[in-house]
């Protein structure tokens, strides 16, 4: 089963153009969406991830990542 991987290109927190080759290395096989999660709240505050079902945050872009990555199958 391929990974469900979404990120929001709007968030403050997080910078497409070097995420999206961070979550392509870490999971090749997922299908990466990138778009408004309707998570605007956390999302001014923090980088976030959705990932397989689940919300994942942290401060930065390298600490959302190596946590989401726990929860990549």
């Amino acid at each position: 089963m391929a990974n469900d991987i979404r990120v929001c290109d709007k968030c403050k927190n997080m910078r497409m153009k070097t995420t999206l080759p961070k979550l392509q290395k870490l999971a090749p096989d997922a299908e990466i969406k990138v778009g408004c999660k309707s998570y605007c709240g956390p999302c001014t505050r923090f980088a976030f991830i959705f990932v397989n079902g689940r919300y994942v945050t942290a401060p930065t872009e390298d600490e959302v990542i190596k946590k989401a990555s726990k929860y990549i199958k």
